[in-house]
């Protein structure tokens, strides 16, 4: 059977010179990146992992309010599509790092808030092993299956995009694990969907994404910090053979990029 193999076409999600500032304090800025559509070699598309990477207090959170519509940056533009529309709150699927379930209402309670539809909301919940805990309310579960009643949720919406703050955090390597099978399983859908990590996740990060961008500072020519955070590396896993790769950590490729990360981390 031949190998698929990908290309790129038709931007999805555009972040053109954001900058967010307060007062004299510059947070993120001319941050720049496309997400452009993922094509197989048979023609149909394909969903997509992008994540990105920086350390804690980067300014990561900022990042994801711009790109969710939930905050204006004080300068650039979020956009979807080619139209060049500033991204308002709504448009993109948002899945926060405490998983944000109603406490009074059960898990099925919980997606019908998203859908009228019975049938189609424990379709979802089947679909991420949760159809025997529709019952349950959300502190009888895990973490990671919290995490993945949110994802189902989100996806109850019909979201195009899926953007998740931090959602490694807090769970144990088999939780992770449950959490990674899932936004593999989103991804390689008949619904095309992009998801969009924001994390400080190294190792888990390229086990599941197809790009990785690297948020951080720069430094000047006297290796003093430029205030504000930028994008200063990305990473095609596409072209290092570990997307869409069963058990791509036993790979050399895998070990090598996560010790270039861990590296380039050391000076933002």
């Amino acid at each position: 059977m031949a190998k698929t193999t990908f290309h790129r076409a038709g931007r999805l999600l555009t972040l053109d010179n954001i900058g967010v500032s307060y007062g004299e304090r510059v947070i993120l800025r001319d941050v720049r990146l496309q997400i452009d559509n993922l094509m197989r070699s048979d023609g149909k598309p394909q969903g997509q992992t992008v994540s990105l990477l920086g350390p804690s207090g980067i300014g990561k959170t900022q990042l994801f309010r711009c790109i969710a519509g939930l905050q204006q940056p004080s300068q650039g533009t979020v956009s979807l599509n080619d139209n060049g529309r500033p991204v308002v709150a709504g448009e993109v699927g948002v899945v926060s790092q405490h998983y944000p379930l109603f406490g009074h209402r059960s898990v099925l309670g919980n997606m019908l808030l998203s859908t009228s539809d019975r049938k189609k909301a424990m379709a979802a919940l089947d679909r991420f092993g949760l159809a025997d805990k529709a019952h349950l309310y959300p502190t009888q579960l895990s973490g990671g299956q919290r995490q993945r009643a949110a994802i189902a949720q989100q996806l109850l919406h019909g979201s195009q995009f899926l953007l998740m703050d931090e959602p490694f955090s807090g769970l144990d390597i088999l939780s992770k694990l449950s959490v990674c099978a899932a936004i593999s399983d989103i991804v390689s859908s008949d619904e095309i969907a992009t998801v969009i990590i924001i994390t400080h996740d190294i190792e888990t990060s390229v086990l599941v994404a197809d790009t990785l961008w690297v948020l951080g500072r720069e430094r000047k020519a006297d290796n003093s910090l430029i205030p504000g955070a930028t994008i200063v590396k990305s990473f095609d896993l596409l072209e290092r053979g570990l997307a869409y790769c069963e058990d791509a950590n036993r790979l050399p490729a895998y070990h090598e990029t996560v010790d270039e990360i861990i590296a380039l981390f050391k000076h933002l």
